[in-house]
């Protein structure tokens, strides 16, 4: 069997360490009275353009694009705001933020090619082909129970919002990576006790939590790999 394990991309963990630096470097001078340091302007906008550029550098769907891209904007929006460059008000704001989700789930909709479900606002939705999955809450939580006998993965992101998949009455052909993204939110994943599950993830002011008993062989396989931003991810079994 051909393996699924990809490197980690050098360009992801870079941005990620130099946001690390950029930030330490910003209290710092603050710290030593070089800096107003304003948590407005500097830190919250620069926190969603970095979980955008993490997210488009991360998934594999075009729908994932979108969500990084709707980040970025609002990270930007944010900032000029915030600096007296964009003169606009949140009432107008909050409407073209949901008018982009809505085109994002149009989008995803227009495009079955891979089994997908989307919840925007609490909504779910099941499809017929469980192999794959493509999940999305925004705002919303997502449940859903996997129930095919060759789970090939796929991926789960939550962003102010939470994903609950069950996949104890499914089993894997060998391994399966499972891309995980979560934006203060929470996402948990319940395995079948034969599974191994590896944690190949990066948790940003978040946490990553395993909480399976090994199984007695390391024939099923599950990778789970992504980043959580000040939320939580939560393997059981």
């Amino acid at each position: 069997m051909k393996s699924r394990r990809r490197e980690r991309n050098p360009a992801t963990q870079m941005i990620i360490g130099l946001f690390v630096i950029g930030v330490g470097m910003m209290f710092l001078l603050d710290n030593l009275g070089w800096l107003d340091f304003d948590f407005r302007i500097h830190v919250f906008p620069t926190i969603l353009i970095v979980a955008g550029i993490l997210k488009v550098l991360q998934t594999r769907t075009q729908s994932g694009v979108v969500v990084g891209g709707m980040l970025i904007l609002a990270g930007c929006l944010f900032m000029l705001k915030e600096m007296g460059w964009l003169d606009i008000d949140w009432r107008t704001l909050w409407p073209v933020f949901m008018i982009i989700a809505g085109v994002a789930v149009v989008f995803k909709s227009s495009r079955r090619a891979e089994a997908s479900s989307t919840a925007i606002f609490s909504d779910n939705h099941k499809d017929s082909d469980d192999t794959l999955i493509n999940a999305t809450a925004i705002m919303g939580s997502f449940k859903r129970r996997i129930t095919t006998p060759e789970f090939r993965g796929g991926e789960i992101t939550a962003i102010m919002g939470g994903c609950d998949l069950d996949l104890r009455q499914s089993s894997i052909n060998g391994e399966a990576v499972l891309n995980v993204y979560a934006l203060f939110g929470g996402i948990t994943i319940k395995v079948p006790v034969d599974w191994t599950v590896v944690l190949d993830g990066t948790p940003i002011m978040g946490g990553f939590e395993e909480k399976t008993v090994p199984p007695t062989s390391t024939g099923k396989q599950l990778i789970v790999r992504g980043y959580v931003i000040m939320g939580g991810l939560e393997v059981r079994n």
